[in-house]
């Protein structure tokens, strides 16, 4: 048996293995390069650019102060990833980066805008040209990615990209009213997004469990549905300048008829039925909803949207609209003798009328209306902007009945899938409805969501990035940009970078870590965590009760949504099991395999000393004997002796037990393991 500090020191060396940098081709060799989103077209030629702290910029053409600005982030930026302070050029330094730009982009920032741009990189400088402001941000971030390290120093390759985007809406929606976001996490998420060059910044902002706006209009919102915790106008002012300088809209949601509990607790006339009304601190869908049938609410509502559409520039407004159950209105004999005199045959229907009547209050105010799905019904306007998350057929449904629509569904970064579920999922790959030219072209784009039941400020960026940045991808690059080793190649460079784009989270983590480890060592915990995940999709809340008031700092909150160590370890039981392995393999799988078994004795006598980490215990047990049941299997392909069915069904067996949540984390081996035990019987 290999000694644990020995095994301790081989992960600790794997683990920290730099990517080996992209070497430099000609012009006919086209290796991806390591940037994401990857661009339209790319030539990449033989040399270099040596990146040094005199670097200047030159604007030529067009010029405003967000431009300056873009200079001196983007300076910020590159002295933080090259770890030297800018300094002002010397004489005898000629590197030069000539931003040429055409001309303004709009005031209030537009759909369907121009954000093109082109960026030629020489041995002797760099010109960046573009349309508008736009272009030049991206193609700055573009820039920013390609630095990496040589044994010359900093350097770029040289190169030539013409880029641009594939859809006009790519967009990232963060959830302030489950659990409330404050400042610096909007503005580092939104510095992630210029990363990668979203451009919709959706700010979901009510919610049943908190009203997280000033209103002048009606006040009790905030102060009565917030718990004090909600964003002043000035403030989101300021948020709107922020992203605007980083070429992205915002978009507010108000979400109604429904998840509006918070707004009755100030007006509760507002709502179908009785009352009282109490900030919500539980998670789901639940029975309140505005009345629909009186008059008030629209006139309650017209005061409200004029106030916000004011507040926010965008064009688009979003009225939410999704999962109202009618329960209420079904409670409520006015709604349903107000529906038989109408003849509203059922609470689709009367949800369809609130949403032509909130259509037209926004309509009014010179905006746009987006809803989720359930606000497309057979007379919904046509200029509703449809934000589907129930699927793409769903979504080229809408497009090909004359609705613009953006697709969510598949880009939930919540829901704890991997990078490659994001990515496998495009906003036109609905598989069955044909649609033409004219259909295709409603399909605006797409967004990233992070609804925020299971996070906290100090967790959300974790879980959003970097996975997000395969959404960006998906919504900016072609289409058949599809290669998933490619993307997790050039995620893994990124994912390192982003500390310095202003998104901490993985030294965030650590920290996170070592108060789970109770500040002592902290290896043998982040072998556990190395090779869990927390659940996918909504399973979560089936393992453990939790409201508003949980605390999200256990083990399940700080390991990423996906286990890079686990997704790797299954690429090489993969080639092993199918004869593909090649040199190291065997080695490497057995090398982990010893670790994982030989980890439980070291970390579970630490384990119960917290309250944080006792409930870990079962599952450091349940990996050690996964390991070794893992082991079993390696040796006996490793030595071509099959083991016998009786051994494979108990294998078996008591991997099914192994696989099951433990400290609502699963354990990421196992269906590896499974493998590695089938195929041995198999042999």
């Amino acid at each position: 048996m290999l000694n644990y500090c020995l095994l301790r020191a081989c992960c600790a060396i794997l683990a920290l293995c730099p990517t080996l940098p992209f070497a430099h081709r000609s012009a006919q060799a086209q290796t991806p390069l390591a940037i994401i989103p990857l661009p339209a077209n790319t030539v990449q030629y033989s040399g270099s650019l040596l990146v040094d702290p005199g670097l200047q910029i030159v604007f030529e053409g067009y010029t405003e102060p967000r431009l300056t600005r873009a200079r001196d982030r983007f300076l910020d930026t590159l002295s933080r990833e090259t770890g030297t302070a800018h300094i002002p050029a010397g004489p005898d330094q000629t590197a030069k980066l000539v931003i040429r730009t055409a001309g303004p982009s709009a005031t209030v920032q537009q759909l369907g805008e121009d954000e093109s741009y082109h960026l030629e990189v020489t041995a002797t400088g760099v010109l960046l040209t573009a349309p508008n402001p736009l272009g030049v941000l991206h193609g700055l971030q573009t820039f920013l990615q390609l630095v990496g390290t040589t044994p010359a120093g900093f350097e770029v390759a040289a190169v030539t990209i013409d880029d641009k985007p594939r859809f006009p809406w790519r967009g990232l929606m963060i959830d302030a009213g489950r659990h409330f976001m404050p400042l610096e996490a909007i503005r580092q998420n939104l510095d992630g997004m210029e990363a990668v060059k979203m451009n919709v910044f959706h700010w979901h902002l009510s919610d049943d469990q908190g009203f997280r706006i000033e209103s002048k209009a009606f006040p009790m919102l905030q102060e009565k549905g917030s718990d004090g915790l909600y964003y002043t106008q000035d403030q989101v002012r300021a948020i709107i300048e922020y992203a605007r300088d980083r070429g992205i809209r915002v978009v507010p949601e108000f979400d109604m008829p429904g998840h509006a509990t918070s707004w009755f607790v100030g007006y509760p006339a507002l709502a179908s039925g009785n009352g009282p009304y109490h900030i919500e601190r539980h998670w789901g869908v639940f029975d309140p909803a505005m009345d629909p049938t009186r008059e008030s609410t629209y006139h309650f509502l017209d005061e409200f949207i004029g106030e916000m559409t004011e507040l926010f520039p965008d064009a688009y407004f979003h009225i939410g609209g999704d999962e109202c159950n009618g329960k209420e209105w079904d409670a409520n004999l006015s709604v349903k003798r107000y529906m038989q005199v109408h003849h509203i045959a059922d609470n689709a229907a009367l949800q369809a009328y609130f949403t032509s009547r909130v259509q037209k209050l926004v309509t009014k105010r010179h905006k746009t209306t987006v809803g989720w799905d359930e606000v497309l019904q057979p007379d919904t306007p046509k200029d509703v902007v449809i934000q589907s998350w129930r699927g793409q057929e769903s979504l080229a449904q809408a497009a090909q009945r004359g609705y613009r629509g953006i697709l969510s569904a598949g880009y939930y970064v919540d829901l704890n899938q991997s990078a490659a579920d994001h990515y496998n999922i495009d906003p036109l790959g609905n598989g069955k409805i044909v649609l033409s030219p004219e259909q295709t072209a409603n399909i605006l784009g797409g967004e990233a969501t992070m609804w925020t039941e299971y996070v906290t400020p100090e967790t959300i960026d974790g879980r959003i990035w970097p996975r997000t940045a395969a959404v960006a991808e998906r919504l900016w690059s072609a289409q058949d940009a599809k290669d998933v080793d490619s993307m997790y190649e050039r995620l893994d460079i990124f994912s390192q970078k982003l500390a310095y784009y202003g998104l901490p989270f993985q030294s965030v983590r650590e920290q996170a870590i070592r108060r789970l480890s109770n500040y002592a060592d902290t290896t043998p915990l982040q072998v556990l965590a190395s090779v869990v995940q927390p659940p996918r999709d909504y399973a979560r809340e089936s393992l453990k009760q939790y409201d508003a008031f949980s605390p999200l700092n256990q083990l399940v909150d700080t390991v990423p949504p996906e286990s890079d160590t686990a997704r790797e370890f299954k690429q090489i039981v993969v080639r092993i099991s199918t004869g593909k392995a090649v040199s190291g393999d065997w080695q490497k799988a057995r090398q982990w395999l010893v670790l994982w078994r030989d980890n439980d004795a070291v970390l579970q006598p630490s384990l119960a000393r917290s309250a944080l980490t006792v409930e870990l215990e079962p599952l450091s047990r349940n990996l050690s004997k996964t390991a070794a049941i893992g082991l079993v299997a390696l040796d006996s392909l490793q030595n071509n002796l099959p083991v016998t069915i009786e051994i494979q069904k108990e294998q078996m067996s008591q991997l099914k037990d192994l696989e099951k949540p433990e400290a609502v984390l699963i354990d990421m081996i196992v269906p590896s393991v499974e493998v590695l035990v089938q195929t041995a019987g198999t042999k």
